[in-house]
């Protein structure tokens, strides 16, 4: 079926919407009567043919007093979902009464399948029911679907003479007008599109980065997908639809699964629904979600490990619901976010509560395969906060540094502005694998993509442009060309890291005795009385009778009652400092130390049992483009250039006013 035919049947069903919603429904709520009909329709359609087998197979499975009758009733409707009622669409039509017509209907609804039951569940159809009922539209609304020029059966309608009237339509084509509907009705509410519905050439983009650099090792067999923000599940899709292409490509046969978790019921029904549209009801099987599903706090794939994975988590978004089902932040023992790293065996994950983003990165990587030759490759959409939020020893730095100090960090590429529909803002997409190639192992590679774009006719919501083929291509070549170009730079893991060093410089009282040591109550009690003074001496907190001085570490040489001892002195909390110290530095924490902070601090040093490292990316850093300067020539010119346009105006306006 051509896309023109597939376009008009989408513009048919939009139409419905106006034909018989627009005084019943705002226009941002026809989607709750559309999409789950549209749903209806196709399912109604495609159990058609076997409706005889299905009523008998339930009797003999009714007489035979059989409970579990899914499997059976799966097998004699030959699909993936079933209908156990005596109605099919078309028997309600022409009903005398509304009440006998929604009586009717919801018994229709009552004998699908558990799964298409779960799907109208989620949509909260049946809450639409009595309002089309009430406004007289429910008949209206079903004979609409039903009329003869829509055909949403996979059977060709024929002519009496026996052409073809109407095409069927296949699965693909099926799924493809659902998703276009779903595309519409999101851009008509491109206020919340960006919280379910992640732009198509985004998602190309994510597919490509994690299929075609590893396109030729590709072998037969069986590859599972997952996605841990489903949305309505358009990601899974188009990674399956190119993991399968590309094997195509290669000679390869391969067999793909889906996985995803989905919290928001309306967007899990969708997704659910095309799946089952498009004939994949194992797929629609393996989709979990609705309310109670979050997956920080409610992980259903606890034992499963994937191939392949992709996401667009919220970002910017609180989770401390999660983190209360959780047992609060000290009371999180989940294995995902309190794992074994650089020695430490309860090293957290947890971030703040009021953005889990990188928790959902963080449980990607949980799910890896380590036992195959490709292991696991992931990509996911982070905001600009996920580069750096986080000081060193909290969660997103430490998430950071798990990643990186592992290896596993392929790419992060910046997007153009304005990319998706309900944010501006500058995003980011992160590759991962834990089986990098050679030459890319102890490297990170920076992609700037911000200027590779083609502007929108017509802005959809804040999203102005899009990736399109081209910008893609050149995106994914400066992943595979692995060189340093002005778009994309190469560094080594550790350039990201460094050690957050407490400075501490000592605290000094007017009046002590500086050949003895005072204890803590002492010294409160001094500064309390004789407060600070920075001539004073400073203040001495333990002797030490032997050992060797180390300045740098707080450990400094003195005489006290004429013989040489080390000496330890009490910090001052108010002249406290932080530096970050970049794990490259050449000379370490001491090199540093003696070059940036001794030359303007002598008596400072390293309270080394605080010392901690942590992670961060700056793009504009390492892409920072100054503007220059217009030259003082060029300024003139432009000044006297408005001179001249504005020459004899304040004569007018004054004149004007006598």
């Amino acid at each position: 079926m051509s896309n023109g035919d597939l376009g008009w049947i989408t513009n048919f069903i939009w139409g419905i919407a106006d034909d018989v919603l627009r005084d019943l429904y705002v226009r941002g709520k026809y989607r709750d009567v559309i999409l789950p009909m549209t749903v209806l329709r196709r399912l109604d359609a495609v159990l058609e043919p076997t409706k005889k087998e299905v009523l008998d197979t339930k009797a003999s499975l009714d007489k035979a007093r059989i409970t579990n009758q899914d499997a059976a009733l799966r097998g004699a409707a030959g699909q993936a979902f079933y209908n156990t009622s005596k109605f099919t669409l078309r028997d309600l039509r022409n009903r005398g009464s509304q009440q006998q017509l929604k009586a009717d209907f919801e018994a229709y609804l009552d004998g699908f399948s558990p799964n298409v039951q779960e799907i109208l569940e989620n949509f909260e159809f049946r809450n639409q029911i009595p309002r089309l009922s009430k406004a007289d539209a429910l008949g209206t609304l079903i004979e609409k679907f039903l009329d003869p020029a829509l055909n949403l059966s996979p059977n060709p309608i024929l002519h009496g003479n026996g052409s073809v009237k109407h095409k069927g339509l296949d699965n693909h084509a099926m799924g493809t007008i659902f998703e276009e509907l779903v595309r519409r009705f999101n851009e008509e509410n491109n206020e919340e599109a960006g919280e379910h519905w992640t732009p198509r050439d985004a998602v190309k983009l994510m597919a490509s980065l994690i299929f075609t650099p590893i396109a030729d090792k590709i072998e037969s067999g069986t590859y599972l997908l997952y996605d841990g923000a489903l949305g309505t599940g358009g990601m899974l899709t188009v990674a399956e639809e190119t993991l399968q292409q590309l094997a195509k490509e290669h000679g390869k046969e391969v067999a793909t699964h889906l996985y995803g978790q989905e919290i928001n019921a309306e967007t899990y029904a969708i997704c659910k629904a095309d799946l089952l549209l498009k004939g994949e009801g194992d797929a629609a099987d393996n989709i979990v979600g609705g309310p109670e599903y979050s997956t920080l706090a409610n992980d259903a794939f606890r034992s499963r490990e994937f191939d392949f994975m992709l996401s667009n988590p919220p970002y910017g978004k609180s989770w401390k619901s999660d983190l209360e089902r959780m047992g609060g932040k000290s009371g999180v023992k989940d294995p995902r976010f309190l794992i074994d790293h650089a020695g430490d065996p309860e090293y957290s994950l947890i971030t703040r509560s009021s953005d889990g983003q990188m928790l959902f990165l963080a449980n990607m990587l949980s799910k890896m395969k380590h036992s195959t030759k490709l292991g696991s490759r992931i990509a996911e959409v982070h905001n600009g906060s996920s580069l750096f939020a986080g000081d060193a020893g909290q969660g997103e730095s430490n998430i950071r540094r798990w990643i990186i100090e592992n290896d596993w960090l392929e790419a992060i590429v910046a997007l153009p502005l304005n990319m998706f529909y309900n944010t501006g803002i500058a995003t980011y997409i992160w590759v991962l694998t834990n089986k990098k190639p050679a030459h890319r192992r102890g490297k990170v590679q920076l992609i700037d993509a911000t200027s590779w774009y083609k502007p929108l006719r017509k802005n959809l919501g804040k999203k102005n442009c899009e990736l399109s083929a081209d910008d893609i291509d050149r995106i994914i070549k400066a992943f595979l060309d692995f060189k340093e170009t002005e778009q994309s730079k190469i560094f080594d893991n550790a350039a990201f890291g460094y050690w957050k060093v407490t400075v501490e410089r000592p605290l000094r009282i007017p009046g002590i005795d500086h050949e003895r040591a005072y204890t803590p109550k002492e010294i409160k009690a001094l500064k309390e009385e004789k407060g600070v003074d920075p001539e004073a001496p400073p203040v001495m907190r333990k002797i030490h009778k032997s050992g060797k001085p180390d300045p740098i570490h707080g450990l400094f040489e003195a005489t006290i009652k004429g013989k040489p001892c080390v000496v330890e002195y009490e910090p001052d909390s108010e002249l406290r400092d932080t530096e970050q110290v970049p794990l490259m530095e050449n000379g370490g924490i001491e090199a540093f130390i003696r070059r940036e902070v001794l030359p303007h601090a002598e008596d400072a040093w390293v309270d080394e049992g605080k010392t901690q490292i942590g992670y961060e990316v700056s793009f504009n850093r390492h892409f920072y483009k100054p503007q220059l300067l217009r030259s003082l020539d060029e300024i003139r010119r432009d000044i006297l250039a408005l001179e001249h346009e504005t020459e004899g105006l304040l004569k007018e306006i004054v004149g004007a006013l006598v």
